[in-house]
């Protein structure tokens, strides 16, 4: 019987044919933690009496969301992480020596393999799969589950296939893809389903711009969002520190999927996600007729805080300034990131053009710190979620978009057309 990419990564953990709808008990290759999860974890773990981590190798805790302490109870918190990090001798434990988002600094570190199995105690886990591996989002007692014993129990999921056609139009990217998918299906159309994506289109996408696609595959519903190993994902693994030889998985043909989905990409504008759901779509000539002013304007998170978009944002920003009434923050994804930005002297364009840039963070995304809104303030940000009170008080307004579009309207202090500079 043909199967999915998803189907044969379990197949093979598994050590049978596994279906959808199975149910398995699957070994896991990488477990992920971070600062606000990973110590309710610790206290499952504690309370077990387990005394030793499973796979100490494939289990990694990474200080993301209020890196430095935001107050003395996340002082408090991130004690709990390092203390055991200490204990246990923990390789792959990123602190504020060598910081960054986990969903972009996981895969930059080389810990992220194609064919794994991969968990984390956060939702947009689901984005490692941009390097075809299996990878989702689990609760925190899960993660303690597979630390104590290096496996975790999964149902099988089904696949959706979407199907992405023709070269991307101008200011199209891995952002405006899974918007205008979501805006499609909603935020329930792939429930506990895989979005398996593939089609031409992806020839034209990075692979900072694949993370963003999978990185929002749970903001359809989806288990995860997966992408077969090609050119451009060797390229991005060639040279690093890999964790473990690569195992390389491809759909068969007349494999079986819950439905098909195709997208001409030659045809999108700029997608903006309104407040206050990721499927709340319009394109950015509707954006433009509804004249939507922003207080602020962010550029960063595990979806869209690479170099490529720090890239993208400078050329747009580059002799221009930010608008008097609006902010701008950037937040590089990564320690690594922000030092390569520096060298290519985007902080200079970013500075001189009146942005702030902060070290990384989750801290804005979820309405933490570095970055929150007030009482009725608009921001167009380049984050995952804007749900009521996402990023702040819960009578401000998220709208969701890519870095160009984020840095034009910065400028323009409204949401605006970045084809249009």
């Amino acid at each position: 019987m043909p199967q999915t990419i998803t189907e044969k990564i379990f197949s093979a953990h598994c050590g049978y044919k596994a279906k959808a709808g199975d149910i398995v008990d699957s070994p896991i290759d990488m477990v992920i933690g971070n600062d606000i999860t990973t110590p309710i974890s610790i206290k499952a773990f504690r309370q077990s009496g387990a005394k030793k981590l499973a796979n100490p190798q494939g289990f990694a805790i990474v200080m993301d969301h209020y890196i430095p302490a935001k107050d003395i109870m996340s002082a408090n918190q991130a004690k709990i992480s390092r203390e055991f990090a200490y204990e246990h001798d923990l390789a792959n434990f990123f602190d504020e020596k060598d910081m960054g988002i986990e969903h972009a600094l996981i895969p930059q570190k080389g810990l992220v393999i194609p064919g794994d199995v991969i968990i984390g105690a956060d939702s947009h886990t689901c984005t490692h799969g941009a390097l075809g591996a299996f990878s989702t989002g689990m609760g925190s007692t899960d993660l303690a589950y597979a630390m104590i014993t290096g496996k975790n129990w999964f149902k099988v999921p089904k696949s959706i296939k979407v199907i992405f056609k023709n070269r991307p139009a101008e200011h199209i990217y891995g952002k405006d893809l899974i918007l205008e998918l979501i805006g499609q299906i909603g935020v329930d159309g792939a429930l506990y389903q895989a979005l398996e994506f593939c089609g031409d289109s992806l020839e034209y996408l990075d692979m900072d711009s694949r993370f963003s696609l999978c990185n929002m595959a749970i903001e359809a519903g989806a288990k995860n969002g997966i992408i077969a190993v090609d050119e451009i994902t060797k390229e991005f693994l060639k040279g690093r520190d890999l964790r473990a030889e690569p195992k390389l998985y491809y759909s068969d043909e007349g494999a079986s999927y819950e439905r098909v989905i195709e997208i001409d990409t030659a045809k999108l504008e700029p997608v903006i996600a309104y407040p206050f759901l990721p499927s709340n779509t319009k394109n950015i000539s509707q954006a433009l007729k509804d004249d939507i002013a922003v207080d602020q304007a962010f550029i960063g998170s595990c979806t869209n805080g690479r170099l490529s978009d720090l890239r993208i944002a400078a050329k747009i920003l580059k002799g221009k300034r930010v608008a008097k009434k609006t902010r701008l923050i950037i937040t590089p994804a990564t320690q690594q990131i922000a030092l390569a930005a520096q060298k290519e002297g985007l902080m200079d364009i970013f500075v001189e053009a009146g942005a702030l840039v902060s070290n990384p963070t989750c801290g804005a995304c979820l309405g933490g710190y570095m970055g929150i809104l007030g009482a009725n303030e608009s921001c167009i940000s380049t984050t995952n979620r804007n749900f009521i009170g996402r990023m702040g008080d819960r009578t401000s307004k998220v709208y969701l978009a890519n870095s160009a579009v984020v840095a034009a309207s910065a400028i323009a202090g409204k949401i605006a057309d970045p084809r249009e500079l």
